[in-house]
């Protein structure tokens, strides 16, 4: 029988005519990446309705661009970048910067990953399974080596927020606005290192980021203690010209030779770490980079976008409009806690530019001591990784007591109240926070931040807020096969002491706030998220902020703040 069949078979093929060239069907196909599939491309296929003379290999569905490739049957993806024409419309100067910023970058590291992108395509039409994700390293446009010396990566972060009209019987300077308005912002950055030197034990760090910052938030970023969109920065004149945000050197001491696994960061480039160990951090850079922060409501890129979630708003950290300081971090890492100490400059005047480099007048002194250890006792496995932060802080500058305003204007010194007015040199303002956070399941987180100050001096460098309470979690798509994407909701109340609330009321202004009148009530922000793993590097997200009492004023509100983000990791 088997004898038959190859007769059969060797006799038809001697009466096709050889010269017969193949009619095409086009039709389409998902492109199938390393990872998933992509719904940001398709690509048009040819099959042969009758072929010639063929191999078991070419008679599979085949790319109509075939000819170009090295190898038959290796399946390039053609990807459609989605995002240029709406960031030239909306943004042209600030993504001319950005792609100045990054060019470098991709094209450094475009070639290296060639043929590693194309070693990793399937060969077969059935999609590989989902990866499980790590927290410590999620997909970015072009991978990133641990072994090289270098590291260079860059991200864009672009929001488009709007909000519709809401009660509003009154405004004032500083009050965001009753009428509907939208407001689209663009953050690029590009991150750049070098290890100096590779030994684990005594590892040399070297940092430098370029960052713009381009677009506007909703109301000018006023009339809100805790403000929308993170990525604003609070003087809207700045522009977009591309500012040095950071430059440090990163000094590692080890105190044992048993190393521990760690993620390569902007901020610090060793894979291997002393488990014992003392590390400094020294140059230009942003406190909240190592102060504060929490796994699940920290990043504005790809989890919670307002001021008072990703930050605790009661911590007035040392900075200047951009969020940025000169300081020096210095941080003991044991098995399961590390302690942290950080001096930085303040900004001269309230929320401004400039800083002040003359430290016997002028500081931010912050404490932090972090725990590792199960938050909940017996209630949950002890493998459910749990942390808890305690924070502190003492900052000196040229500040102003709200009662001395509030006085000043009652007498009828001061025809309007102006605590600008009542600045001096010396002024001590201090504060507490707590930041904690657990693991309930594999796929759900839950985190709170408290935070206290003492109220009586001006909110000078982050926002007005005297009093927090957040608490709030996120949830993990890895159940509805989505491993990348990402759930959150969170709510927070914030507060402001009464002589902060006296000022407000009697037609102050201060940085941030002033509807020219107030009656008080907490501002209470209920925010939720919902991110989308697109396709490596790019996410998208839709996010909703619910505002009660906008600028603790009960009069005004409530507000619903609605936005879309866009957000590339190279």
């Amino acid at each position: 029988m088997i004898q038959m069949i190859l007769q059969f078979r060797n006799h038809n093929r001697s009466i096709r005519p050889v010269t017969l060239r193949p009619h095409a069907e086009i039709i389409r196909r998902w492109v199938e990446t390393a990872d998933e599939r992509c719904p940001l491309a398709c690509v048009w296929f040819a099959l042969p309705e009758i072929t010639a003379d063929q191999d078991d290999e070419s008679e599979l569905p085949r790319p109509a661009f075939s000819s170009f490739l090295p190898k038959a049957g290796r399946l390039h993806s053609i990807h459609i970048p989605i995002a240029a024409s709406m960031l030239a419309q909306s943004l042209k100067n600030s993504i001319h910067t950005i792609a100045a910023l990054l060019f470098l970058a991709m094209t450094v590291a475009a070639n290296a990953q060639q043929q590693e992108l194309i070693e990793d395509r399937p060969s077969r039409s059935k999609l590989p399974e989902a990866p499980t994700p790590s927290e410590e390293a999620p997909p970015t446009m072009f991978p990133h080596s641990d072994k090289w010396p270098f590291y260079i990566a860059g991200q864009a972060n672009i929001i488009f927020q709007a909000h519709g009209p809401f009660h509003s019987p009154y405004e004032g300077e500083h009050s965001l606005l009753g009428r509907g308005e939208y407001k689209p912002s663009l953050l690029g950055t590009l991150f750049l290192g070098a290890q100096l030197r590779r030994d684990p034990r005594t590892n040399t760090d070297a940092i430098f980021d370029l960052e713009s910052s381009g677009g506007r938030g909703i109301s000018e970023a006023l009339g809100l203690a805790g403000f929308t969109n993170l990525d604003v920065v609070r003087n809207p004149n700045l522009g977009s010209v591309p500012y040095m945000a950071r430059v440090q050197v990163h000094q590692t001491i080890g105190f044992t030779d048993k190393l521990v696994e760690s993620a390569r960061t902007p901020f610090s480039l060793a894979t291997q770490v002393p488990e014992r160990r003392l590390e400094f951090h020294v140059g230009k850079m942003s406190l909240p980079d190592f102060l504060d922060i929490n796994s699940i409501g920290s990043d504005s890129h790809l989890q919670f976008m307002n001021w008072t979630v990703d930050n605790n708003g009661a911590w007035d950290y040392a900075a200047d409009t951009r969020g940025y300081t000169y300081a020096i971090v210095t941080e003991y890492d044991d098995k399961d806690w590390s302690a942290r100490y950080a001096l930085g400059l303040m900004p001269t005047v309230a929320n401004g530019i400039d800083l002040d480099w003359n430290l016997r007048r002028a500081s931010g002194q912050n404490w932090e001591f972090e725990l590792r250890k199960p938050l909940l006792g017996g209630l949950l496995s002890a493998d459910r990784r749990s942390v808890v932060r305690i924070l502190s802080y003492v900052n000196h500058a040229h500040m102003g007591l709200y009662r001395d305003a509030n006085k000043a204007y009652v007498s009828g010194e001061d025809s309007t109240p102006d605590i600008t007015k009542h600045e001096t040199f010396g002024a001590v303002k201090y504060g507490f926070g707590l930041n904690a956070e657990q693991e309930v399941t594999s796929d759900l987180r839950a985190f709170t931040r408290i935070g206290w100050n003492e109220g009586q001096h001006e909110s000078f460098a982050y926002t007005e807020v005297d009093q927090t309470v957040e608490f709030g979690g996120d949830y993990s798509g890895r159940s509805w096969s989505r491993p990348y994407d990402k759930l959150g909701v969170t709510f927070v109340s914030n507060a402001i002491k009464a002589d902060h609330q006296a000022y407000l009321k009697l037609g102050g202004l201060g940085f941030l706030l002033g509807d020219g009148k107030l009656n008080y009530a907490r501002e209470d922000i209920l925010e939720g998220y919902y991110n989308l793993h697109a396709w490596r590097g790019v996410y998208y997200a839709l996010d909703l902020q619910y505002i009660n009492h906008p600028g603790y004023n009960q009069d005004r509100g409530p507000a619903l703040v609605e936005s879309i983000r866009m957000h590339v990791d190279f």
